[in-house]
């Protein structure tokens, strides 16, 4: 049995296409450069978000580390004063707190502002956080002394026992 495969591979009655014609060509590579181009920008795209992270974990450790200097400072009024750190590598902050008084014994509602200059960027990073910390330390006498009162009149109150 013999099989004649020439009528269907051939083109048009039998005449034999030779390579591709110049539009397929043209359509084919417009297809490989907008894939190219798409794959390339998706890629810079990706190195861009992965410098940022980097960045952003970085002045976040920072703003942990200088956060420490308020929380484990023991003198309210130098806590008030603020202060300057090396971060190293030419970066420095500087920060403050402004401390206020809670209604509860030795909690204070401390609001803090840092700014870290970098000489990698024309504008520092400037951030303003509000928490409430627990600081025997900085308790005036006078003042913990009268709201121990006032705690213990509440709980007297609570119970039934207080007038």
């Amino acid at each position: 049995m013999i099989f004649d495969f020439s009528f269907s591979t051939f083109g048009l009655r039998g005449r034999r296409r030779a390579g591709f014609t110049l539009l397929e060509v043209l359509v084919a590579l417009a297809i490989f450069a907008f894939a190219a181009v798409v794959l390339g920008a998706t890629y810079v795209n990706a190195l861009n978000a992965y410098e940022a992270a980097t960045r952003r974990n970085a002045y976040d450790e920072d703003l942990r580390f200088v956060r420490a200097a308020v929380l484990t400072e023991p003198d309210r009024d130098k806590a008030e004063e603020g202060g300057e750190l090396d971060l190293g590598t030419n970066r420095r902050a500087r920060w403050q707190a402004e401390i206020a008084s809670t209604n509860t014994v030795d909690l204070f509602s401390v609001i803090w502002t840092c700014e870290i200059t970098d000489p990698a960027r024309h504008e520092p990073y400037r951030t303003t956080q509000t928490f409430l910390l627990l600081r025997p330390t900085w308790s005036d006498p006078v003042e913990r002394s009268t709201l121990l009162g006032q705690a213990k009149q509440r709980i007297l109150q609570i119970q039934g026992a207080a007038p």
